[in-house]
């Protein structure tokens, strides 16, 4: 049988629903509050650690027979890479139109409060604008899809996989992205005051819950996380181009 976890590790845990908690407890908890603070502080050098250590964590408590169990291996279907860079891209297009009809271009419009951090010069140059927004794609295609895929569809969901399945590990994996992701919008800081936007918050967690099912589809389909990474980086992509050059 093989043994997911490194030896030391196998000492004081068994890969299973209990270790994918404490695993979401360690990370989660921590990044909610730190990004609740950048929101507040304009300081985000901390939430690129936060993703570091997500994408190691795999590296950290897996064995080799763990990493390639969890979906580090060489992808399979290699046709599904390319759909799922367009799935990621037609989501994030998806979520821009949707947040733009129900709220223009107002903070209840997510990609309108996210925008804000990055703090686009107003009248910047076409050209500066393409410089800015290709240092922010690159950033964002990179760090957070492989740091939260590692980590969320990687080994979160196998752990509670090895304890409930592939289906029930999923809706778990993609409701604790979905709730984590509040602290990016929903509970929202502006004017200096803290806010909690019920009813828009309720629409971007039931949409990152829908786009994690949808990284983990091409987790599945591709047999390895480098699908949902293509998913998620897409993803990225979109919103932020959306951010650029249709909100600003």
């Amino acid at each position: 049988m093989a043994k997911e976890l490194k030896p030391f590790w196998s000492n004081y845990f068994d890969f299973n629903w209990k270790f994918g908690l404490f695993l979401i407890l360690l990370i989660c908890i921590p990044r909610f509050i730190l990004v609740l603070n950048a929101n507040e502080t304009a300081n985000y050098g901390y939430i690129g650690l936060v993703m570091l250590i997500s994408a190691i964590a795999p590296f950290l408590f897996l064995s080799k027979d763990g990493r390639k169990a969890i979906g580090l291996t060489r992808p399979k279907n290699l046709h599904w890479l390319a759909w799922a860079f367009l799935g990621g891209l037609l989501f994030s297009m998806l979520l821009y139109f949707l947040g733009g009809f129900l709220y223009g271009h107002s903070f209840g419009n997510w990609y309108a409060y996210i925008g804000r951090s990055y703090n686009i010069p107003t009248g910047i140059q076409h050209d500066d604008k393409l410089v800015m927004f290709s240092i922010m794609a690159i950033t964002g295609m990179i760090f957070s899809p492989i740091g939260e895929e590692f980590f969320f569809r990687g080994i979160v969901h196998s752990s509670f996989a090895k304890s409930v399945g592939d289906f029930k590990a999923s809706i778990i994996d993609s409701s604790a992205f979905a709730l984590t992701h509040i602290s990016h919008f929903g509970l929202v800081y502006i004017h200096e005051e803290w806010r909690f936007l019920t009813f828009p918050t309720l629409i971007w967690v039931i949409s990152m819950f829908l786009v994690s099912i949808l990284f983990y589809f091409f987790r599945r389909r591709t047999s390895s996380l480098l699908g949902s990474v293509i998913c998620h980086a897409s993803f990225n992509l979109g919103m932020i181009y959306c951010i650029f050059y249709f909100l600003n």
